[in-house]
């Protein structure tokens, strides 16, 4: 099983990584709520967010730039709000001409646009320290405390869990195809790009039969040894003062940052 496909926990004996995960569930939650309510232009604040970043992230025992690079992935999603520079009324900046049209950024549109995108950027940041710190267990554990619907974490889990199976399963698939696919000198295996797209509609379909079939396996053999629609884990999850002394300075630190972008 291909493990390192889709999870991004990383082991340490650090601070964060022993707080319990309630904490660093509602703490991230705190955090990118209070992003969204910071007003455009705040660069103090913004700063200041960032810096809570890099903190948490040394208090994790991971590299500097361990949550910076990865984080850079939302950047395109957060591209979709460009029409904002061009959408919002202020003060002129510059004219883009397109064909026959001629788009006009303004100033407040730019700002909005820089707000967005550092919002997000943060965001993302801070749950990928979220996800590096904590266990899956422990994380679907921690929102079944939290009161999240039991019938979501176990949709959630199930999807997680299964992801790795699935991706195995893909593996396996397309060496069966490269086995079977002749190659001649200097080129590609296969054939025509008709033959490509009906051999991987054929994997596609092979891949949802397979799942549906063994779902309907697991979940037989989950109900017959006991299954009841949650998850139990080996952790307490018992909040200790170091839990608590977290939670506190993590919301002043919040109402810092909130109190900087209203100066």
């Amino acid at each position: 099983m291909h493990v390192n496909t889709f999870d991004r926990f990383e082991a340490r004996q650090s601070f964060i990584h022993r707080l319990d995960p309630r904490v660093k569930v509602v703490v991230t939650l705190l955090f990118i709520l209070s992003n969204v309510l910071l007003p455009d232009g705040a660069w103090a604040a913004f700063a200041l967010a960032w810096g809570l970043v890099l903190v948490v992230n040394a208090l994790a025992g991971l590299r500097l730039d361990y949550a910076f690079k990865r984080s850079f992935i939302a950047l395109p999603f957060a591209l979709a709000a460009i029409t904002v520079i061009f959408t919002v009324p202020g003060p002129p900046a510059f004219t883009l001409p397109l064909g026959p049209w001629n788009f006009t950024a303004t100033e407040t549109g730019l700002i909005r646009f820089a707000g967005i995108v550092i919002r997000s950027w943060l965001s993302v940041q801070m749950a990928i320290l979220l996800v590096a710190s904590t266990q899956f267990p422990d994380l679907m554990h921690a929102l079944r405390h939290l009161r999240v619907p039991q019938m979501l974490v176990a949709v959630v889990s199930f999807t997680y869990r299964y992801l790795f199976v699935l991706s195995d399963e893909v593996v396996r698939l397309l060496r069966a195809r490269e086995s079977r696919s002749a190659r001649l000198p200097g080129r590609k295996s296969g054939g025509s790009v008709w033959w490509r797209a009906r051999v991987a509609g054929n994997m596609v379909g092979q891949l949802f039969l397979r799942s549906y079939e063994r779902s309907d396996r697991i979940y037989n053999a989950m109900v017959s040894r006991g299954y009841r629609g949650h998850f139990h884990t080996l952790n307490p999850h018992v909040m200790r003062p170091p839990d608590w002394l977290a939670a506190g300075l993590s919301a002043l630190a919040l109402l810092l940052v909130q109190a900087v972008a209203r100066l």
